[in-house]
């Protein structure tokens, strides 16, 4: 009696307060959580994992050493890579986080790189920007990744000391250019001689991972690894 109850509550509040897919703004159906089936079957997968050589290893060809990069999904404009990203970044949409942590997961949790890696960093937000937010927008996935993974994130290594504007429009050159001396390194001692795997949203122009990835290297003896939850494809 008691479950028929609850289901009935449920429903009552699908109807009153209907949920939406996050990848194509339809309404979800009774069994369908954060995107519809349509979307899952849709996503726009890089399969990087599965690569030797990837983008990512393209654009960081002699700037930077890493042991392992990936995204999950290829960004496009107008695709449902771009609507997740943003509900899940302006929209407060966090369960988009976990959804695609899990996701990635299940993926690489059987690569020997993953039982190498000694820590998690997510890139940070300026103080600022996280409070006026009030989440950074790779937590729940780095959640997901420390949770199916057992590495655990370092929140207090990776510090970014600047506030700056939004650099949608500015070329690589530009972003490495500001970039310089945005993020620190605090509690050096956490990472000497770790592995670390640096986390972001959206890999773009890749100018705000090379500034962080060079902040953690400079540290004796370590390594990094990068994913982001999308790449920016043209």
């Amino acid at each position: 009696m008691i479950k028929f109850f609850d289901k009935i509550h449920k429903n009552l509040l699908n109807v009153v307060f209907p949920a939406f897919c996050n990848g194509c703004s339809k309404l979800l159906l009774k069994n369908e959580k954060i995107i519809c089936t349509q979307c899952v079957h849709n996503l726009p997968l890089t399969h990087h994992h599965l690569l030797k050589e990837t983008e990512i290893h393209k654009v960081f060809y002699g700037l930077v050493p890493f042991e392992f990069g990936a995204s999950l999904l290829y960004f496009r404009k107008k695709g449902i890579a771009q609507q997740l990203m943003h509900n899940l970044k302006y929209k407060n949409q966090q369960e988009i986080g976990t959804y695609l942590g899990n996701y990635f997961s299940k993926n690489v949790m059987d690569l020997p790189v993953f039982n190498e890696i000694d820590g998690i960093i997510p890139v940070p937000l300026h103080k600022k920007r996280l409070y006026e937010r009030g989440y950074n927008q790779v937590t729940t996935f780095c959640e997901a990744l420390e949770k199916n993974l057992a590495i655990p994130i370092l929140e207090d290594v990776l510090i970014k000391s600047k506030n700056l504007k939004s650099q949608i429009q500015k070329s690589k050159e530009n972003r490495l250019e500001i970039n310089k001396n945005v993020f620190s390194i605090e509690n050096a001692h956490k990472i000497e001689g770790k592995h670390i795997l640096l986390v972001d949203d959206i890999f773009t122009t890749g100018a705000t991972i090379e500034a962080c990835a060079k902040e953690i290297l400079k540290i004796k003896n370590t390594k990094i690894s990068i994913v982001t939850m999308a790449y920016t494809q043209s």
